[in-house]
């Protein structure tokens, strides 16, 4: 089965394109204020508007409040509400009940006993897993730092829910990252970039081209 790809921190006419283009299955939109990745609820909903319908709309948050959940969802018509913070399980169910959207939990990994915790406790709740490395201890940053870690850990593991890959991908190590951890989702973010924030055209058609084993 073909890996499918979403491309995260979408904030520019051009990025969307490229990814567009190259055959993204997922676009992420950052509503993080402190991420270089960041985008107004006007710049998600231009942005937003153009976007097919087979193509997921992934809105990524940190512990945000229902009335900037709505707003966002509102703006960029999402698909999907990215919760990359500490989010509780039961919260996961609220976000879920109340919009009526798909939630995708984020995970910090380090070591095995990360994915057991988050089997424990979010698989099954959660309408996707995404596999993220931890981030480094100078950033505040939850994601998007270029880090990865050891994707064994994901080898022959099964979910409930539907489960990304994420975490220091890029156009040269993504397939060994496939290969490895049988990951039917990748993410990727920093390693499609020229310089923080901004998208690469080039780095994203030779990532998910590598990904998908075109």
């Amino acid at each position: 089965m073909t890996c499918m790809v979403k491309i995260c921190g979408i904030n520019s006419e051009d990025a969307l394109i490229a990814a567009m283009s190259a055959g993204a299955d997922a676009l992420g939109y950052v509503f993080f204020p402190p991420s270089p990745r960041h985008i107004s609820l006007k710049g998600a909903k231009t942005l937003t508007e153009r976007v097919p319908d087979s193509i997921l709309k992934v809105g990524l948050f940190v512990e945000a409040g229902d009335e900037a959940l709505e707003t966002a969802i509102t703006a960029g018509n999402l698909d999907v509400i990215q919760l990359h913070g500490k989010e509780s399980p039961d919260r996961v169910i609220a976000v879920k009940e109340r919009f009526g959207l798909k939630v995708m939990k984020a995970i910090s990994v380090s070591t095995a006993a990360d994915i057991e915790a988050a089997k424990a406790h979010y698989d099954g709740v959660a309408d996707y897993l995404l596999f993220d490395a931890k981030p480094p201890k100078d950033s505040i940053l939850p994601g998007g730092n270029a880090v990865s870690f050891d994707w064994t850990l994901l080898s022959g593991q099964s979910f409930k829910s539907d489960w990304m890959l994420a975490g220091g991908l890029d156009p040269d190590n993504v397939a060994k990252a496939v290969e490895i951890s049988q990951a039917p989702w990748v993410d990727v973010s920093s390693g499609v970039e020229k310089a923080k924030g901004v998208k690469d055209a080039r780095k994203i058609a030779n990532f998910i081209q590598a990904a998908k084993g075109y």
